[in-house]
């Protein structure tokens, strides 16, 4: 069932999976906040916000995260990066200021609802579109996530195969389900975004997907 609302009259059995404990997580996010935050910002019923993102419909904080590096950095930084005219994926120097990726661990089991295969996602009455669909759409695919939290209460977040990267999985964290503490920072595998260390790293993971992004330019010296 691609585009369109949830099934008013059908009570789902979602696929579970857990997430074990000590599982590393990478997300990019913005230094002001710890790598264990959550985001508490709704996004519009309607208009903008990510693909899961709470809304004033259904409130609730979200953490967005891939397994590998390279995922996180994928969703986070190619989303609508067209190539261009010589193949490449160019990442805007804005779009990583200020940014940073962490990598934090599970301290407990985690429940979420398994999309990762067309049997997964028929058990929510869905198909690839849910997972795969352009930021347009999101609007509706927040609207599936707010049912599927109905019909698996017990979940605390969701995962599925990357759009970007479809051997990796990406997943979102439900803030209102997750126990305080369930995140612990590794705070040696973190990196900056917006420095030169950050931009070799970024063009390190990202160069096999055809994406770079330019060196911060050199700082000037006063003159003596």
């Amino acid at each position: 069932m691609p585009f369109g609302a949830p099934p008013a009259s059908f009570r789902a059995t979602p696929k579970l999976r857990e997430l074990p404990a000590g599982s590393r997580l990478w997300r990019v996010h913005d230094r002001m906040y710890k790598a264990t935050s959550f985001n508490p910002e709704q996004a519009d019923a309607n208009f903008n916000g990510g693909r899961f993102d709470g809304t004033d419909r259904d409130p609730y904080p979200y953490f967005y995260a891939g397994l590998e590096a390279a995922t996180a950095l994928l969703e986070t930084l190619l989303r609508d990066v067209p190539f261009n005219d010589r193949g490449k994926r160019v990442i805007r120097r804005r779009d990583v200021a200020g940014r940073r990726a962490s990598v934090v661990e599970t301290t407990r089991v985690l429940t979420l609802v398994d999309l990762c295969s067309g049997e997964a996602l028929a058990a929510v009455a869905q198909d690839t579109w849910l997972v795969q669909t352009v930021s347009a759409e999101y609007h509706a695919t927040r609207r599936w996530a707010s049912w599927m939290r109905k019909q698996a209460t017990a979940a605390h977040g969701l995962i599925w195969p990357s759009k970007r990267e479809g051997s990796s999985p990406a997943l979102v964290l439900f803030g209102d389900r997750c126990p305080d503490g369930c995140l612990a920072t590794d705070p040696a595998a973190g990196r900056d975004l917006d420095d030169l260390e950050g931009a070799i790293w970024i063009n390190h993971h990202l160069g096999p997907y055809e994406a770079m992004i330019a060196r911060p330019p050199r700082k000037r010296r006063n003159p003596t």
